[in-house]
């Protein structure tokens, strides 16, 4: 076994490795960019390697930066994680060259299914069925345009050496095809170095069901049974789960044959995935094959009882495996969400800054779940431009479907997240939604239940109910502390609580009276009914956790003047507990309108301007195309919202901007 291996990655992932490797008694050797000097990951491991500035092509991408931080640190073995280098067959042949073990599949596996057209290829030489398509490598648009006119619509662009999301369109005519392609070739160059592109049939209505295969270096090859990752935005998984609510028993296992078929024609000696898109009535065509572990591996690991970082590890010292096709089971339910940085409200822009509150839910047991955070920032660390926006992934285990997205739902509300925006409440809104409770799921889910952008609920019925009863405990609590702050004034009466009160959340008024103390109260809200509610929050803590009405909850609480901002079960709530006379004052009050940004076009996220499409007096048409910004590996196109004329370009491509910077104003 190794003594020592290097992880060739950051954020969560590498913490990940780093965890499984100290387990088994292995050291570990950090790389990291100049972005990442204060990193989690630089902090977990026992040795930490400065590999460059922070532009992933100048760092984590540099093949000969990676191995000469083996070489001077020893490590025998070098772990991709996913993404960067993870499925480049010449960073395996670089490690081979010097000698050190890459901890994935053989260069042959990688060159053969990594490549996305000579994949296709291959699974048809092997027998697995794939959807209809060109696996020539496109010219240019024009070309693209007369290949998808002979495919029919709609089309999917794709990136050869693509993944997660990047470097792939769906087209649905020809401009869209031309504007796709442009795209998704920038997009694939920048982000893997490779802009060659290919286009296949989009099956519509479609689901996304991929299998976990696992080799070893003596011809053995298993399958661990199916993810369900249909939920996506972009073209990129939000919510994963195992197994998949689609398949039954014979297509699970008529389509793990196909894909350890597929395995076993490459000499697959590692972990991996052969995903495939699926109709709903469980017809099934390959997709992809990744060589390397997948983001959403963790809920294959729960459902099994399997390490995947330990097995890649073992097989890569020439172990072979411990476990034949017949012994794997698959025990209760899994669901993986992922948090991201991003303004879900704001067209999910990325976000980026410090966190200034990291409180993730506690891991373990919860009520017979299991509850697992994996993630690579903690309180104080930064969100850079520079890289994926993941913060964390949150999965739960649990007997049933429905367990485990009830879990799921506690966890993300446990959640405590300051400093930049987050996806969290629209993951919970998610997780209420009764198509995805129902399992009648599309990779079209998200773009046919939310559309382009996500509104924050507006707290009803029983959340309105819930956020009421701990604003009005929340406002106990904080003036009972106040009470006991010591230097006050003398007065001749003495200030007495007034029971009778009225909390506003949102538009909706209630009148309560409050009695109990010490963490035990009860709600008694006029025209409605008593509430018992029962928690030990204490002030300062971001979190709330309790039960209301005998329900379990969590809600978070940022506590303002007469009042708290609260979170629960997707909704936010500015929360203002009054006296009844402070009620009839606030009513008074005139309400703040907001401010235009007037003629300017703003600069929607920190991201580096790639291209700017317009001129100073040129006129323009509402949804033109005029600037490309990248931003956490992203291109986002920022388009006209009105008709006007270009009055002034005040940024040249290659800037770096800052949220809101002004890009062009019009006349």
């Amino acid at each position: 076994m190794f003594k020592k291996i290097l992880i060739a990655n950051r954020g969560e992932i590498a913490c990940r490795i780093i965890r499984t490797a100290k387990r088994m008694g292995i050291a570990t050797v950090a790389v990291y960019s100049d972005a990442d000097r204060d990193a989690l990951h630089v902090e977990m491991a026992d040795e930490a390697v400065h590999i460059g500035p922070s532009p992933a092509a100048q760092s984590y991408l540099d093949i000969g930066r990676i191995v000469e931080a083996c070489r001077s640190t020893g490590a025998e073995a070098v772990h991709p994680g996913y993404g960067f280098l993870s499925e480049r067959e010449a960073f395996a042949e670089a490690l081979r060259a010097a000698g050190v073990a890459f901890i994935g599949p053989n260069p042959h596996a990688i060159a053969a299914m990594g490549d996305k057209i000579e994949s296709k290829r291959f699974a048809r030489a092997a027998g697995v069925s794939t959807v209809p398509g060109n696996l020539d490598v496109i010219r240019d648009a024009a070309h693209a345009a007369e290949i998808a006119q002979r495919i029919g619509y709609p089309v999917m662009i794709k990136a050869s050496a693509g993944g997660g999301g990047k470097g792939m369109r769906i087209a649905y005519s020809s401009a869209e095809v031309a504007d796709g392609f442009a795209r998704a070739r920038s997009e694939a160059a920048a982000s893997f170095g490779d802009d060659r592109i290919f286009i296949e049939k989009f099956i519509e209505n479609p689901r996304h069901v991929e299998i976990q295969v696992l080799g070893d270096k003596h011809g053995n090859v298993i399958h661990l049974g199916e993810r369900e990752c249909s939920i996506q935005r972009r073209n990129q998984k939000v919510l994963e789960e195992a197994p998949s609510p689609l398949l039954d028993p014979e297509t699970r296992a008529l389509m793990g044959a196909q894909a350890v078929a597929l395995a076993k024609a490459v000499d697959y000696d590692s972990a991996g995935t052969v995903e495939f898109v699926a109709g709903q009535d469980r017809s099934f065509f390959f997709l992809e094959m990744n060589t390397r572990l997948q983001v959403e591996h963790p809920v294959t690991e729960l459902v099994t009882g399997l390490d995947l970082v330990e097995q890649m590890i073992r097989v890569a010292a020439g172990e072979p495996l411990r476990i034949r096709q017949e012994d794997v089971r698959m025990q209760g339910w899994a669901v993986e969400a992922r948090v991201y940085a991003e303004d879900p409200t704001r067209g999910f822009l990325p976000s980026t800054g410090r966190l200034t509150t990291f409180r993730p839910p506690a891991e373990g047991e919860d009520g017979g779940a299991t509850v697992r955070v994996d993630t690579g920032v903690g309180e104080g660390g930064a969100i850079s431009i520079f890289y994926d926006p993941m913060i964390a992934k949150l999965v739960t285990h649990a007997p049933t479907r429905a367990e485990a997205i009830a879990a799921q739902s506690r966890a993300l509300d446990g959640f405590a997240i300051h400093g930049i925006r987050h996806n969290i409440p629209f993951l919970s809104a998610l997780m209420g939604h009764e198509r995805w409770r129902a399992g009648r799921l599309s990779t079209g889910f998200i773009a046919e239940e939310f559309g382009a952008e996500f509104a924050n609920p507006v707290p009803a019925g029983t959340v309105a109910l819930r956020l009421a009863c701990v604003a009005a405990v929340v406002d106990a609590k904080l003036n009972a502390r106040k009470r006991r702050i010591s230097g006050q004034m003398p007065v001749a009466r003495p200030v007495v609580f007034e029971r009778r009160r009225t909390v506003r959340v949102g538009e909706r008024d209630v009148v309560f009276t409050l009695d109990g103390a010490d963490g035990h109260w009860v709600v008694d809200v006029e025209g409605g009914d008593s509430v018992a509610v029962a928690g030990d929050w204490r002030p300062g803590e971001p979190v709330w956790h309790g039960t209301v009405g005998g329900d379990r909850i969590a809600v978070g609480v940022l506590p303002v003047p007469n009042g708290a901002l609260l979170s629960h079960a997707g909704s936010f709530a500015d929360a203002r507990v009054y006296t009844m006379r402070e009620a009839e004052l606030a009513r008074l009050m005139p309400a703040k309108g907001a401010a235009g940004s007037g003629k300017q076009v703003l600069c929607p996220m920190p991201g580096l301007l790639r291209e700017v499409l317009v001129r100073e007096g040129q006129a323009v048409k509402s949804g033109e195309s005029l600037a490309v910004v990248e931003a956490m590996k992203m291109e986002n196109v920022l388009k006209a919202e009105r008709d006007g004329t270009v009055a002034k370009v005040l940024v040249r491509a290659g800037d770096s901007l800052g949220f809101e910077a002004v890009i062009l104003e019009f006349a």
